[in-house]
């Protein structure tokens, strides 16, 4: 089963785009915003590990990657 937050690789003009199941949650520029955006899809912050490969794939660059 596929993660269902993807955080896509950097774009040429800067953030990442995450999505939940195709759904665009937002622009991220730090791994801050990708957190927020999702909690804003439903998740208890204290269930958002960044490093969970089950919640969280990365494409393109882990968290530290931007661009």
């Amino acid at each position: 089963m596929a993660a269902p937050i993807v955080v896509h690789p950097p774009s040429p003009a800067g953030g990442r785009r995450v999505t939940a199941a195709e759904r665009f949650l937002g622009l991220a520029r730090n791994p801050g915003d990708v957190e927020e955006f999702i909690r804003r899809a439903g998740l208890h912050p204290d269930d958002i590990r960044l490093d969970d490969p089950e919640l969280v794939e990365w494409r393109g660059g882990g968290p530290d990657v931007w661009g």
